[in-house]
């Protein structure tokens, strides 16, 4: 039996990164992470830094890491309007890591007036959920 789909975009403001049917949806809501089905209730919630999973219609699951936004779901169609997001599997993780280690070392410079130490946990958040998203596609 084939499992019921919906139809899944998400958007940048740069561009539309995909559009394609999913069977379900897995999403960082600044609430807690949640799930979407088929046939799922109309809604909008805030997301927030954090790994996005789906999986299509030949059940592969593909990850993106994105850092905030919201999401729309309506009449079987959801829209994920994110304020970044990347594929896990074109993230270069090389440059991730390297992301990861100058975000630890200005939270090391905790005293510096200079450092903004909420940009840097940002960074810091941001370079980790890099991170697991590329590692899920492996």
């Amino acid at each position: 039996m084939a499992r019921k789909t919906f139809k899944l975009e998400i958007i940048t403001p740069e561009s539309m990164l995909i559009s394609t049917e999913a069977v379900s949806l897995i999403a960082p809501g600044v609430e807690g992470t949640f799930g979407v089905l088929a046939d799922h209730a109309p809604m909008m919630a805030e997301l927030t830094i954090g790994v996005m999973s789906y999986k299509n219609i030949d059940e592969e699951e593909l990850h993106y890491a994105i850092s905030g936004g919201f999401i729309e779901i309506y009449s079987n169609e959801v829209k994920v309007f994110a304020d970044t997001a990347e594929s896990g599997d074109q993230i270069d993780i090389e440059r991730a890591k390297a992301a990861l280690k100058r975000a630890e070392e200005r939270l090391k410079s905790i005293d510096d007036p200079d450092i903004d130490l909420i940009r840097a946990e940002a960074a810091l958040h941001r370079a980790i959920v890099r991170l697991k998203a590329a590692n899920k596609n492996m």
